[in-house]
């Protein structure tokens, strides 16, 4: 028998990336609060470098060529991975400013993560009042702690409507969010999850012998094997108890757009938030050793000088790689900085990376942790990018059916409610054209239960 294996000279080109190209990528990746805080560290670490709060005698991007700044170059030129952008985009003095807003990160409470997923929602005021209250009710470990009459009373509502929104808040991340109980936070993160049909029997009828490790009653009532059991058993133990205890703390930090869309006449821009970035300068006292130190000194001085470029450089790619992408997503979401949130369109990062003739991990890496302030409210970035599904040969966005399912589901009849196929019938009436098993598929990510256990809630 042959070898499997044999020697051939292949020829391959492969792209080194030195430590200047990986800090480009990382520039990039930033949000204006890490980049801000990067440049200072930089500061300090190089004498070339103070910060000043005038414009005069800052470092300007273009440095010295030498072999590594032109491999740097050719890299961008090469837009495999973080993108090249060949124009220069045109300083602005006159140009809006973006109106900054210190708002809360979702990571200082629970209420805040929801409240911020309640934003993004186009609902009526009434459920809007209803919602707010709901989630003011919801405790630090992610429990609602009040009944759906309590809320009913409260909010001055039917308990259909309040029970309706539950179930949609319940769809909020993270998973198994305003349970009412241990036995169906755990449900909702299991159908979110999409464990099996064993794993959610489990949970709604032997949650307490799971506890007490009774596998062979469990078995036998459930008429499968103890294997079974088990291995449904480390799926289960595998939900988080307390969804909401990883997001009650109370550090609260702040969140700054890094881009503002603002409407000027009849048309949007793109405004880049730079202001909070620091303004670097010359040390005079190092700039001078630069030319007239010592031959040791000297080269030290050049190595921080080019530092300092590669910095600059970077920061410049990164400002205009992200205005690009903002420019495009506005094109491609245009009906979104019009109408509102409920007119998301369906757009993935390639369709963006092919438009600019760009690598989509450059998109990625461009809306990584970003927001956006628009007229509608501050927005993450990656929220505008998700898959669409077809629909009478046209795209409709995930978000958009999913949110059409939740109004459908929370107008029905709780004597009769809609079956998934009656769901789907609803849609297409609207011009939404799904299968019964992508409103099933939707209708559990939404938290919502089947026909059968909405029966007279």
């Amino acid at each position: 028998m042959e070898p499997g294996y044999s020697l051939e000279l292949v020829q391959t080109q492969k792209l080194i990336l030195t430590p200047e190209l990986r800090q480009a990528i990382m520039v990039l990746q930033m949000n204006v609060q890490e980049l801000a805080q990067f440049i200072l560290r930089e500061v300090e670490a190089n004498p070339l470098l103070d910060v000043s709060d005038e414009q005069s005698d800052t470092i300007s991007s273009d440095g010295p060529v030498d072999d590594d700044y032109e491999e740097w170059i050719a890299y961008f030129a090469d837009s495999s991975d973080l993108g090249v952008v060949q124009t220069t985009l045109k300083d602005n003095k006159d140009q809006v400013g973006p109106s900054y807003q210190d708002i809360p990160e979702t990571t200082g409470s629970i209420w805040d993560v929801l409240s911020s997923q309640l934003g993004l929602l186009r609902l009526g005021r009434k459920e809007l009042e209803v919602a707010r209250f709901v989630i003011g009710n919801i405790d630090g470990n992610g429990y609602l702690r009040c009944s759906v009459s309590d809320v009913a009373s409260a909010a001055s509502c039917t308990e259909r409507t309040a029970e309706s929104v539950i179930r949609m808040i319940q769809g909020f991340e993270p998973a198994g969010i305003c349970a009412r109980d241990l036995r169906e936070c755990l449900e909702l993160q299991a159908v979110s999850r999409g464990l099996g049909d064993l794993e959610l029997r489990i949970i709604r009828a032997h949650l307490e012998d799971l506890g007490q490790a009774r596998y062979s009653k469990i078995a036998e009532e459930e008429q499968v094997s103890i294997e079974d059991v088990l291995r449904a058993r480390d799926s289960i133990v595998g939900l988080d108890p307390k969804p909401g205890a990883s997001l009650s703390y109370t550090h609260t930090t702040y969140i700054l757009p890094d881009i503002t869309v603002k409407k000027l006449g009849d048309e949007f821009v793109v405004i880049l938030n730079e202001n909070t970035l620091p303004v670097i300068r010359w040390n005079p006292y190092y700039r001078k050793l630069l030319s007239e130190g010592q031959k040791e000194t000297k080269d030290y001085l050049t190595q921080q000088a080019k530092r300092a470029y590669y910095l600059m450089k970077s920061v410049e790619q990164r400002r205009m790689t992200i205005s690009r992408v903002m420019d495009s997503i506005l094109k491609h979401q245009k009906r979104f900085f019009i109408e509102g949130p409920g007119h998301l369109e369906p757009m993935t990062l390639s369709d963006i990376a092919d438009e600019l003739g760009i690598h989509a991990s450059t998109v990625s890496r461009a809306i990584s942790g970003k927001y956006v302030d628009t007229p509608f409210g501050l927005f993450p970035c990656k929220m505008f990018f998700g898959p669409g599904i077809k629909s009478a040969g046209d795209e409709v966005s995930q978000y958009n059916v999913k949110r059409a399912i939740s109004e459908i589901v929370g107008n029905e009849d709780p004597r009769n409610p809609l079956t998934d196929n009656q769901i789907s019938e609803v849609l297409s009436r609207n011009g939404i054209f799904v299968a019964r098993r992508t409103v099933a598929k939707y209708r559990s990510q939404l938290g919502i239960p089947a026909s059968n256990r909405r029966k007279g809630l």
